[in-house]
């Protein structure tokens, strides 16, 4: 029974580490295809769009810096992956402007800093253009990446060439679009296939280690009365706990894995988990839509629950426990609620690493508050309260 059970746990640790390990490859791999893809040829188009003589791309990291990436007609590789601040350069004062900048001589021009002369001295590069490739989807237009034109030589863009460029840029944000399309719904497939794993080791592991548990305790209180038996009972009951304890984090970092999804599809996944590892009940009931929280939010409300669940299923003895969600002035609210009595009051720092100072601490941080009440007819209800921010990205 004993190998039984620590087979359980490995196995359930085994997978969580192997599909995380799979999981962040494939999206680092499709991620970045999926920005190749888009922008693929873009730079040779803008080459021709512009009748230049090298064309190339800058796309926008998450710093809010431009790195060249994608160029055409070059003679050398001092351009290739060269990052370009906000207001640096030409393609950084279309960063800091988000209009289109051109110059008649890269080297000379005063309306420009000089970081960069160097690699466009090596490229012999003189006029040059660029153009912001704009996602207006959100309603602000926002640069994602910087188109480029250039001549090597003196001489000069007409309104012509940047019409022409803009033309690419246009179809160039739209595949970017598409891109990011994909991309949200390579997430979408991700946490899907998270959800099957968690309900697979559920169904099997969780239900079995439950069973073991079950037995035994069962075994102690139908035995005649024989303390060595009683203790090795004992020791066994203790094991058991400690393997679910390790298939409930296997379980967790699944969901900790996935911050995009839906909150309240989170909270109900818990109180699956938690029926499932202690056979008390456990529903979820939420109190009227809730607006799409930052992730800083919604992992806070998410510890909070997991505490309050751990609280219940550590000291309440509950018959049944209900976890609500719901907006309160202006803000979000989750409570989880049990009927048990409680028989430790005390703090627990330890369960999912945050206790209940700790969780208060955050929330006060983000000009929330949390308290834990214990009713005077039996149960316990923690609550936590964060104003609202703005939707996730």
């Amino acid at each position: 029974m004993a190998s039984s059970r620590e087979a359980a746990a490995q196995r359930a640790l085994e997978q969580e580490d192997l599909l995380n390990t799979l999981l962040a490859e494939r999206d680092g791999l499709l991620s970045v295809l999926d920005r190749v893809l888009a922008l693929n040829g873009t730079a040779r188009l803008i080459r021709d769009a512009a009748a230049a003589d090298a064309g190339f791309v800058a796309d926008v990291a998450d710093g809010g810096n431009a790195v060249i990436r994608w160029l055409a007609g070059n003679r050398t590789d001092s351009l290739q992956d060269l990052e370009v601040p906000r207001g640096q350069g030409v393609g950084g004062r279309v960063l800091a402007l988000g209009t289109p900048v051109r110059v008649s001589d890269y080297i000379t021009a005063r309306s420009i800093t000089h970081q960069f002369d160097g690699p466009v001295r090596r490229e012999a590069m003189g006029a040059m253009l660029a153009v912001p490739i704009l996602d207006s989807s959100s309603g602000v237009p926002r640069t994602v990446a910087v188109a480029y034109a250039a001549l090597r030589g003196p001489g000069e863009f007409g309104d012509g060439a940047v019409q022409a460029v803009e033309e690419v840029a246009v179809d160039a944000a739209r595949a970017l679009r598409l891109a990011d399309r994909a991309k949200a719904g390579q997430r979408t497939a991700v946490a899907a296939e998270r959800q099957r794993m968690q309900a697979s080791l559920h169904d099997s592991v969780g239900a079995m280690l439950f069973s073991i548990g079950a037995q035994v305790r069962d075994l102690r209180s139908t035995l005649p009365d024989n303390p060595v038996l009683r203790t090795q009972l004992g020791r066994l009951e203790s094991d058991v706990s400690a393997a679910s304890r390790a298939l409930r984090e296997a379980l967790l970092a699944l969901n900790d894995a996935s911050p995009e999804r839906a909150l309240p599809i989170e909270l109900a996944e818990h109180c699956r988990s938690f029926e499932a590892r202690t056979g008390v009940a456990a529903r979820f009931i939420q109190l009227g839509d809730v607006r799409p929280l930052d992730v800083e939010r919604t992992t806070l409300l998410i510890s909070a629950v997991r505490e309050g669940l751990l609280n219940a299923e550590k000291h309440a003895e509950a018959g049944t426990v209900v976890v609500s969600l719901g907006e309160i002035d202006g803000g979000v609210q989750v409570a989880v609620a049990d009927d048990g009595m409680v028989r430790d009051c005390g703090e627990d720092t330890s369960g999912t690493g945050l206790g209940i100072r700790l969780l208060a601490e955050k929330a006060a941080r983000l000009g929330g508050r949390v308290s834990l009440v214990h009713d005077e007819d039996g149960g316990t209800t923690l609550r936590m309260m964060l104003p609202g921010s703005g939707r996730t990205s």
